[in-house]
């Protein structure tokens, strides 16, 4: 047996399907079909339990994946130290986000980013779907919310906070609401996630928690929109704040509410690098979050 085989037989292990790990390796499922039953004479066991419509490990299967995972983990440890003290950090890397964090955060430090691992050949994923980092072979997620998946191992980037803003065209033909609940009376933009669209917290000074209805005529799919819309005059939005600090900061959007903490969730939201749990973590991962974690911050 050699690596090949072993790396075939953990992705059909994880995926559970012959098919689906033939698209992940570029190869026909006939060729992962002969390569595992290769390896099961070999072993003398059945790894894997058929059916017409289900692939299951046996008991057998479920051991030998276990240490076969301990195995390719340290031979990717060796490999990966040894291309590291020859060429630098090199190879693939997927990196995933959301499509606003990415054009607005992620794209502006590709340069640099290009510049510091020029031997790294960069797969960026800017993707609303939270896409399965295991499957899709991803190395590195930005996720934006209350908790990581327990299943992956999670580096806080920073706490994220909301402002509820609106232009100073806005505010100077409707004047400035004096108080959270003067919001329910206004033509809002709303984002069209269930916790956006309907009611908006805010936590006062005393840390007294005030909920507000709200409602408006336009509701859009994208934050960026929402963004522009608001900076174009159109209504206060809630918006978070690695969107619109630069856009409060130039004056091109006003902070409604200073004196309170604005948000959607009763929880607080953070944004979070995320990698698959394993025993190891590859150079160019380390590398890539040591680069990111103090820019991002």
């Amino acid at each position: 047996m050699d690596a090949n085989t072993l790396k075939l037989f953990r992705e059909v292990a994880q995926r559970g399907s012959f098919a689906a790990a033939a698209r992940a390796h570029d190869t026909d499922p006939s060729a992962v079909s002969r390569a595992i039953a290769g390896l099961e004479d070999e072993l003398g066991v059945r790894l894997f339990q058929r059916s017409t419509r289900n692939l299951a490990l046996t008991e057998a299967g479920l051991l030998y994946s276990e240490r076969v995972a301990t195995l390719l983990a340290d031979l990717e440890r060796a490999r990966d130290e040894a291309v590291a003290l020859g060429v630098g950090v090199a190879g693939t890397f997927r990196l995933t986000s959301s499509i606003s964090f990415g054009h607005i955060r992620l794209v502006p430090l590709l340069p640099e980013l290009r510049a510091t691992f020029p031997r790294l050949r960069l797969e960026m994923l800017f993707s609303d779907v939270r896409l399965d980092l295991v499957a899709e072979r991803i190395d590195l997620a930005i996720r934006l919310g209350p908790l990581p998946d327990p299943d992956l191992v999670g580096v806080k980037l920073f706490d994220m906070r909301y402002y509820v803003c609106a232009s100073p065209d806005w505010v100077a033909r409707h004047g400035r609401p004096q108080a959270p609940a003067a919001l329910a009376r206004h033509d809002c933009l709303l984002f069209d996630l269930p916790e956006f669209r309907t009611t908006w917290r805010f936590r006062d000074p005393a840390g007294l928690m005030i909920e507000v209805p709200v409602q408006g005529g336009l509701k859009l799919s994208s934050v960026m929109a929402v963004r522009d819309c608001a900076v174009a005059g159109m209504g206060p939005a809630l918006l978070v704040g690695w969107l619109v600090a630069e856009d409060i900061a130039a004056g091109r959007l006003i902070d409604l509410f200073p004196t309170h903490q604005a948000g959607a969730r009763d929880t607080p939201s953070a944004a979070w690098l995320l990698y698959p749990s394993r025993q190891y973590l590859p150079v160019k991962v380390r590398a890539v979050i040591d680069f990111l974690r103090p820019r991002l911050r």
